[in-house]
């Protein structure tokens, strides 16, 4: 079973699950708790397949290029892992957050506790890019409304969300498309209202990116 809710922190989200299921691409990163673990989970560029080890699983999902400043670490270096914190931060320091969460009365909150103490605020550079991408604005037209050329705009992408503008838009895109599939709204509408060529680019992109057909993966949940 799978449960979350907003974070205290601007715009992350902290989830309870049991680790199993299909993770698809988000433009985010999370910081994990398992059985007296910390992880880091880094930007993913096609789905995640897990069937879940024992126990509950705790998660904070940062909002999109976030993380990187917490971490101390750039996306790009994190993209398509699954990492132990001890792996980025000195074991000491891991081992004293472990104990100080384990011993707390709720997981998440801790883990919320535990990042606002280091978080720093995110870019509003990065934030306007990420609502102009998820608003279905082109990558070349965003980076001209945010005075960036080109490389600087795919320079700071990959440090932030672990891959270029147009890899973010991408998985945008297909999370817009998701949301409205599930509405029920028809399949050659959704890709319209998406901003897709057409269902038959939509199909692609959900294969490519989710890793199966588009009907299978809704009936998945």
């Amino acid at each position: 079973m799978y449960t979350e809710r907003p974070s205290r922190l601007a715009g992350a989200v902290v989830w309870t699950g049991d680790g199993s299921g299909r993770v698809l691409p988000d433009g985010c990163m999370d910081l994990l708790w398992h059985e007296g673990r910390l992880l880091v989970a880094g930007p993913d560029t096609r789905a995640h397949v897990t069937a879940g080890a024992p126990g509950t699983w705790v998660g904070l999902r940062f909002y999109p290029g976030s993380a990187p400043a917490f971490l101390g670490v750039p996306a790009h270096e994190l993209r398509d892992l699954r990492v132990e914190l001890a792996d980025l931060w000195p074991v000491p320091e891991v081992r004293r957050l472990r104990s100080r969460i384990a011993g707390a009365p709720d997981l998440g909150t801790a883990l919320e506790e535990v990042v606002a103490e280091r978080a720093a605020p995110v870019d509003p550079v990065l934030r306007a890019l990420v609502t102009r991408l998820d608003a279905g604005r082109p990558v070349a037209a965003s980076a001209d409304e945010l005075g960036l050329g080109a490389r600087q705009l795919h320079r700071r992408s990959l440090v932030a969300f672990g891959y270029g503008p147009k890899t973010l838009a991408r998985i945008l895109r297909l999370r817009r498309a998701l949301a409205l599939a599930r509405s029920g709204v028809p399949y050659a509408e959704t890709a319209a209202r998406s901003g897709f060529a057409d269902q038959a680019h939509l199909a692609r992109d959900v294969r490519e990116l989710a890793g199966l057909p588009l009907g299978r993966l809704l009936a998945a949940g």
